[in-house]
């Protein structure tokens, strides 16, 4: 499903790599990723999704993201830790946009159960942290994604949000979708059993002994 060929990560303040995986492949699934604050969890993340340069090449379902990044960024979805979008823009109007360029599917239960149709017409500078939270996972479930990466899901959500959004990890992962999720808060029983643990240490991902 994922294939990580080559992959080194750097940043210009910083004489060494952030990461360096010489090769990494993943199969359909749930995936945890650990390692401890300043690991480059949310570097990779991002790095698959195709927000930030890296040396290297990752591809999903044999689509290659610097051969056919339109097609690769259909596929790929993420949703960040903190997300932040124009303030002058309201829930719609984004939503709107992802469902005209991801296409296809929109969670219409998780859009629900989330609440966000409650606030979907404000402008996202009325904002809080968990409204903001909320719809950043609805739009990562929109389209038809292969691969939804979920950078600390759980933060700024409360109790009922997090069983929803647990619960729909779940149910798309038995149709097919596969995850990539990093959280410092345990996940519940039934994601952790669905759950293949991995970590990052002394920059390089591997698997975890659990």
């Amino acid at each position: 499903m994922l294939q990580i060929s080559n992959y080194i990560k750097k940043y210009p303040t910083a004489p060494d790599p952030v990461l360096s995986i010489p090769g990494y492949q993943l199969e359909e699934g749930v995936y945890w990723i650990k390692g401890e604050n300043g690991s480059g969890k949310t570097s990779l993340l991002k790095s698959i999704a195709g927000l930030i340069p890296f040396e290297g090449d990752i591809s999903v379902g044999g689509v290659h993201i610097n051969g056919n990044r339109m097609a690769y960024t259909k596929m790929v979805n993420y949703a960040e830790a903190e997300p932040q979008y124009p303030p002058f823009l309201n829930g719609i109007a984004l939503i709107d946009f992802y469902k005209s360029t991801k296409g296809g599917h929109f969670p219409e239960i998780l859009f629900r159960k989330l609440g966000v149709e409650k606030f979907m017409h404000q402008k996202t500078a009325t904002y809080s942290s968990g409204m903001l939270k909320k719809l950043s996972l609805v739009l990562g479930f929109t389209g038809h994604p292969k691969l939804v990466l979920l950078d600390e899901p759980l933060i700024a959500l409360d109790v009922a949000a997090v069983e929803t959004l647990q619960s729909a990890i779940l149910q798309f992962s038995r149709q097919g979708v596969s995850f990539l999720i990093t959280s410092h808060q345990p996940l519940d029983s039934g994601l952790i059993k669905a759950a293949n643990h991995l970590v990052i240490k002394d920059k390089i991902l591997q698997q975890e002994n659990v």
